[in-house]
């Protein structure tokens, strides 16, 4: 029979091991000291002009697929910033979900449930000091615009809509039919919830962290 200080060493053990596998694998756990991240692989062909290198606010349309090659280095720290339940925003989280999951990216979420919240989730999002805060819905693209500009350190990138006149930290990637640019220009004549569709929206994410990770930032990306 095994004495009780055999025992409690054997638990002790067990406990620690425990406590070491989960921390190896604990992706939320954003308490440690960060490298900087970097883009692993590099941009094909027909993303961007290198001779002409896009200027803020500006647009662009890069040939499908030239993003493909481009991942988040190991440990890449996202929030995804969602508001709404509409079918539109549902496919977008689903998205920016499977893409973090495949790119073995850390994933935390911060949902704003209604309009008093909205603004509160934005300050929630950066206090969580992620590389890069993913938002998805339309009912944020005001308050976004209200408060980005005041926080240039915080790489935005907005999937499926975009700030009228956003600032160098905020990216957006969205199509012809998800163009939604806040209240006072009131939506879009080609917006069709239709268009969001699964594959167009992991597009969208790809192609928008591509252009953050290359510093390519501040710009809208159009995709077909």
């Amino acid at each position: 029979m095994r004495s009780r200080s055999q025992r409690v060493c054997a638990l002790l053990v067990a406990v620690t091991m425990a406590v070491l596998a989960g921390g190896c694998g604990a992706g939320d756990d954003w308490s440690q000291p960060h490298a900087k991240p970097t883009a692993i692989g590099t941009l094909g062909a027909g993303f961007f002009d290198p001779k002409a290198p896009p200027a803020p606010e500006a647009s662009i349309a890069p040939r499908p697929g030239s993003w493909d090659d481009v991942h988040p280095s190991k440990g890449y720290r996202v929030v995804l910033l969602t508001a709404g339940e509409d079918a539109p925003t549902r496919t977008l989280v689903d998205a920016v979900t499977k893409w973090a999951e495949e790119e073995d990216a850390s994933l935390k979420t911060v949902k704003a449930t209604d309009s008093s919240h909205y603004i509160p989730s934005i300050t929630k999002a950066m206090n969580l000091a992620p590389d890069l805060i993913v938002c998805v819905g339309n009912h944020l693209v005001d308050p976004l615009a209200l408060v980005t500009a005041n926080h240039l350190d915080q790489q935005f990138l907005v999937v499926g809509a975009e700030l009228a006149e956003p600032t160098a930290n905020v990216t957006a990637a969205d199509w012809t039919g998800a163009s939604f640019r806040g209240e006072g220009l009131g939506m879009p004549d080609a917006y069709d919830p239709a268009t969001f569709t699964p594959e167009r929206a992991g597009r969208a994410i790809r192609a928008g962290v591509a252009a953050v990770l290359n510093r390519l930032t501040g710009i809208v990306i159009r995709i077909d």
